[in-house]
């Protein structure tokens, strides 16, 4: 074999794609019915969209994203999130000028290199949304509801949302202060990556996965204590709004998610089971960064899902529906002079819209029909020489039959039928037991 699928990216098989497909549907049903329209963005963007959007201290920025110089001599990223792109998108198409707020919804593939851990490749697939221009209480509480929709739909339990305030930038100097104050007896006890986070930017200390710098965070000061009154009220109406939907949540004080660009409002859905990466889905409120991007002041909140983590966990709870791969039809040309017509037949049940297959090889009619009990083929043609001549063609139903072909004639299962009805009778058979 030449090669094999680079480490960290995977292969969504036939088998698999079922799932995607059934997935992806939930989540278009319920942003059209929440408003929401997609957008598709480059899977590449120019590095300095990710630095300033997403941040310089950032794990992200820092050590995991796929950046390379072009034959243009330009420093081009894979998009490691999808949120700076759908901005630079709102930026660049001028949508801010319309006089509703944008809603928009994206899926696709993200790159970050790291580890591959269970549910996250270096090539993963994020559902995303992004609401920009509305800058309430009840625009958060109300994507926070979509989020627990679309996982409720998708059937899944055991979840956990957390909840926190990450305040504003006249809320952070402060807070900022405090936490140096905390850390700067412990800084010995902080991995390397903390150490250089202590003076960039502290808050990252607490987003840590580090056991020693995980710990220290519980008992490091609480951004609550120096918010200011605005980001207070925001804050509590958002825990109003969520309780009285019936929402049941978690206020998390560690929570500040892994990117710069977030301000007041950050959320996050774990799924337990999933052990240690048991978060599915999160997001929060970003209102500076269409201003980093070179737009006007423009408020913004959105989410991200991951793909495959959620798949994962529909397929622990056993939730997926059931694959179904039959096909409607499957033709068999016994002998090769009815091939032909076997041939132009099935072309014509499929511009009908009936899924339609032949064998292309021409096998004995044993194996030709093998090859529909294989493929689940709700209905079998049969080109027999005699049937032929009279023209006709024996239509046998497989649903009623018996799987072995040689029981299946004893059953009265199959008729004969007109060649020149061929069409209207199986679109009618197969519209009758759908």
């Amino acid at each position: 074999m030449l090669t094999t699928e680079p480490r960290g990216t995977k292969d969504i098989l036939p088998s698999e794609v079922g799932a995607w497909r059934y997935v992806e549907g939930v989540l278009r049903e319920l942003c059209r019915c929440f408003g929401f329209k997609e957008i598709r963005t480059p899977v590449f963007e120019h590095t300095e969209l990710f630095q300033r959007g997403i941040g310089d201290t950032t794990d992200v920025v820092e050590k995991e994203m796929y950046t390379f110089i072009d034959r243009g001599k330009r420093s081009i990223t894979l998009r490691p999130e999808n949120t700076a792109s759908a901005v630079r998108a709102f930026v660049e198409h001028k949508m801010y000028a319309e006089p509703d707020p944008a809603k928009l919804f994206y899926i696709g593939p993200m790159f970050r290199y790291d580890r591959p851990q269970a549910g996250r490749q270096r090539q993963f697939h994020q559902f995303g949304i992004e609401l920009l221009g509305a800058s309430g209480p009840n625009a958060d509480a109300e994507i926070i509801l979509l989020a627990v929709q679309i996982l409720r739909k998708l059937g899944l339990k055991d979840l956990q949302l957390k909840i926190n305030t990450v305040g504003c930038p006249e809320c952070r100097p402060a807070y900022r202060q405090k936490l140096q104050d905390y850390y700067r007896p412990h800084l010995e006890e902080l991995c390397e990556d903390c150490r250089s986070r202590f003076d960039r930017n502290p808050m990252r200390i607490l987003d840590c996965k580090n056991e020693k710098c995980h710990a220290l965070a519980a008992g490091a000061p609480k951004l609550s204590e120096c918010l200011d009154e605005e980001c207070r009220q925001h804050f509590a109406k958002v825990q109003e709004l969520l309780t009285a939907a019936g929402v049941e949540f978690t206020v998390d004080p560690t929570l500040v998610r892994g990117l710069d660009y977030y301000t007041r409002t950050a959320f996050e859905i774990q799924y337990t089971p999933l052990g240690a990466q048991s978060a599915v889905l999160g997001g929060g409120r970003y209102d500076g960064l269409v201003e980093e991007v070179g737009g006007p002041a423009t408020p913004g909140i959105g989410f991200a899902m991951g793909m495959e983590r959620v798949i994962l966990a529909l397929e622990s709870q056993n939730l997926l529906p059931a694959k179904d791969d039959s096909i409607d039809v499957f033709a068999v040309a016994p002998r090769p002079e009815a091939a032909v017509l076997a041939f132009t037949v099935v072309e014509k049940l499929r511009e009908a819209g009936l899924c339609a297959a032949y064998d292309y090889q021409q096998r004995s009619m044993k194996a030709q029909m093998k090859a529909a009990n294989r493929l689940n083929a709700k209905y079998v043609l049969i080109f027999g020489e005699d049937e032929m001549a009279r023209g006709m063609v024996t239509l046998r139903d497989m649903q009623g039959a018996d799987r072995d072909t040689r029981a299946a004639d004893k059953n009265n299962n199959q008729r004969e039928i007109p060649i020149s009805d061929i069409t209207t009778i199986l679109k009618t058979e197969v519209q009758k037991n759908e």
